[in-house]
C-alpha cells in the first residue's frame, strides 16, 4: 500500500521536491522499489547510489537503497559525492544505472534524484512511468539485492590525472559554494598540478555564504574578488553537485558557458575535423559561427541536460553544451555532463597561453541579456509559445528555428521565448551586435507577443 504521491515532484529531467513534505524517506523507499523492479526487468546487475551535501541526502539515500534491494537488485553505494562521481561510477562499474541524490542549486529545503538506468538518462515520459509504477507497485517476488560500500574518488581522480596535461601549473581560485564538489575538489587541482585557493570548501547544506549556483552573478562576487586581491590566473565556481562550472577572469568578467564553448569547440575539432558539436537553443549564435570557422558542423538543439544528453548518444559527437552550464564531453570522457571534469579540460586548454584571461575574454560575444522570465498561469506557457511559433509574426527575422520554443535569427542577432519545462515560465532571451539592434528584436517579440495577448506583462 503506497501513500498519496505528490504528482507535481515528477519533473521534466528528474523529481525534485521540498522535504520533509514532498520527499522523505518514505518517497524515497517507493522510487527505490520502482527502480529497482525496472533494473531487475532491463537485467540491471546494480544501481549506484550517491548524494550531495544537503540534510535529507543521507536518509532519502539509505530509503532508495533499501527500496532498489528490496526489488532484488544491488547497490553500489558511493556515498557523499558530488553528481558527475555518480555517473562516473555507473560507467566504469559497467552498470549504466544510477541515482544522484540531489537538489542541485535549489535553496536548501529542497532535494531530488537525477536517474539512469541501462544507459538512458530517465526524463519526460520515462520519469511519469515511474510515478505510476510507484502508485501501482508489483508485488516483491526476488530475494534482496545487496549493498556493496564503494569509494570512487581515487579511480575517478587518477584518471583524469592521467588523461588531462597541464602544459604548466597554474594558479587558481576555486569557489565551491559549500556544494558537494567541496569533497573532490581540491585533491583534483592538486593532482593536476595546481596552485589553488579553494573558497566555501566545507560541505554544508545551509550553504551559509552564498547559493551554489554560478548562473547567478551575484554568487561569482566572492570569487571575482579573490581572484584579484590574491593575483590568480582565474576562478572557477561548482553548483551544488558539481555537474555546472562557472569562469571568472582576473578583470572579473564572467565568461559565460556559451563562449567557453566554443574554446572547447575549437580545440576538440583540431583533433576531430568535421565532428558534430551540439549546442542548445539558449546559446549565442556566435557558437554555430564558431564551430563552423573551426571546421565543424553545429547542431542547435532543445534545452535539457537530458534531451542533450540523448542527442549526444544519437549523434555521437564529441561535444555538446548548454547555456545553463552543463559540458559533456564524448572526447576523451563519458559523455556525462561534469562540471570538474569540464574546469580541467579548460586548464589544459589555457595552460598553453601565458595569459589565459585574455584568451577567455577575447571569444566572441554581443550585447545580451539574462533570462528574462515572462510568468503565466500554470499549465499556459506550452499552448501560448505554440501559438507564438504557429501565428506570431517576425518580419525582419531571417530564419524562423522552432525545435524548443521559437528562435527568430537577425542578421546582427536572435530573439528567443520557450517555454520552461521547471516552472510555469514563458523564457526569453536577446542577444545583438548593438544596443539599437537589442532594443529592435525586443520591439518585435514584444509586438509579437501582446498581439497574441495584450494583457501580459513583459519583463522588458
Amino acid at each position: 500500500m503506497t501513500t498519496a504521491l505528490p504528482a507535481s515532484v515528477f519533473k521534466a529531467y528528474d523529481i525534485r521536491g521540498i522535504v520533509p513534505a514532498q520527499l522523505n524517506a518514505n518517497f524515497a523507499f517507493q522510487l527505490g522499489y520502482a527502480l529497482g523492479c525496472q533494473a531487475a526487468i532491463a537485467k540491471v546487475p546494480a544501481v549506484v547510489v550517491g548524494y550531495d551535501g544537503r540534510h535529507s541526502s543521507p536518509e532519502l539515500a539509505e530509503a532508495l537503497m533499501q527500496g532498489i534491494e528490496r526489488a532484488g537488485v544491488d547497490t553500489i553505494h558511493i556515498g557523499l559525492a558530488p553528481t558527475p562521481l555518480v555517473y562516473y561510477a555507473a560507467y566504469t562499474r559497467h552498470t549504466l544505472s544510477a541515482v544522484a541524490i540531489t537538489g542541485s542549486h535549489n535553496p536548501p529545503e529542497y532535494n531530488g534524484f537525477k536517474m539512469m538506468m541501462a544507459g538512458k538518462t530517465l526524463y519526460g515520459p520515462d520519469i511519469q512511468q515511474l510515478y505510476q509504477m510507484m502508485l501501482n507497485p508489483a508485488p516483491v517476488t526476488a530475494e534482496p539485492g545487496q549493498r556493496i560500500e564503494h569509494n570512487i574518488q581515487p579511480a575517478y581522480i587518477d584518471e583524469i590525472q592521467s588523461t588531462v596535461k597541464l602544459a604548466r601549473p597554474m594558479r587558481v581560485a576555486v569557489d565551491c559554494g559549500n556544494g558537494a564538489g567541496g569533497a573532490v575538489a581540491r585533491q583534483l587541482f592538486d593532482a593536476l598540478g595546481c596552485t589553488t585557493d579553494i573558497l566555501f570548501e566545507e560541505v554544508d547544506g545551509d550553504f551559509p555564504n552564498h547559493h551554489p549556483d554560478p548562473a547567478d552573478p551575484a554568487n561569482l562576487v566572492d570569487l571575482i574578488k579573490h581572484v584579484q586581491e590574491n593575483d590568480f590566473e582565474l576562478g572557477l565556481a561548482f553548483d551544488g553537485d558539481a555537474d555546472r562550472l562557472g569562469v571568472v577572469t582576473r578583470s572579473g568578467e564572467i565568461i559565460w558557458p556559451d563562449r567557453q564553448l566554443i574554446l572547447y569547440a575549437q580545440d576538440i575539432l583540431k583533433r576531430n575535423p568535421g565532428e558534430t558539436i551540439i549546442f542548445d537553443v539558449k546559446c549565442s549564435r556566435h557558437v554555430a559561427l564558431a564551430i563552423k570557422a573551426a571546421g565543424g558542423v553545429p547542431l542547435m538543439w532543445q534545452t535539457g541536460h537530458s534531451l542533450i544528453k540523448a542527442k549526444l548518444a544519437e549523434t555521437n559527437a564529441p561535444l555538446a553544451g548548454e547555456m545553463s552550464g552543463h559540458t559533456f564531453f564524448k572526447e576523451r570522457w563519458y559523455g556525462f555532463d561534469d562540471g570538474l571534469y569540464t574546469a580541467a579540460r579548460l586548464l589544459e586548454i589555457l595552460s598553453k597561453f601565458e595569459d589565459p584571461s585574455a584568451v577567455l575574454e577575447a571569444l566572441p560575444k554581443d550585447l545580451s541579456t539574462p533570462e528574462l522570465k515572462l510568468e503565466m498561469a500554470e499549465g499556459e506557457p506550452h499552448a501560448f509559445v505554440e501559438r507564438l511559433q504557429s501565428e506570431g509574426a517576425f518580419p525582419t527575422a531571417i530564419e524562423r528555428i522552432t525545435i524548443d520554443g521559437i528562435r527568430a535569427e537577425y542578421e546582427d542577432g536572435f530573439g528567443l521565448a520557450r517555454a520552461s519545462n521547471t516552472t510555469p515560465v514563458v523564457v526569453l532571451r536577446f542577444e545583438a551586435q548593438t544596443e539599437a539592434a537589442l532594443a529592435r528584436i525586443q520591439n518585435e517579440f514584444k509586438t509579437a507577443i501582446l498581439a497574441l495577448r495584450s494583457d501580459l506583462t513583459l519583463p522588458f
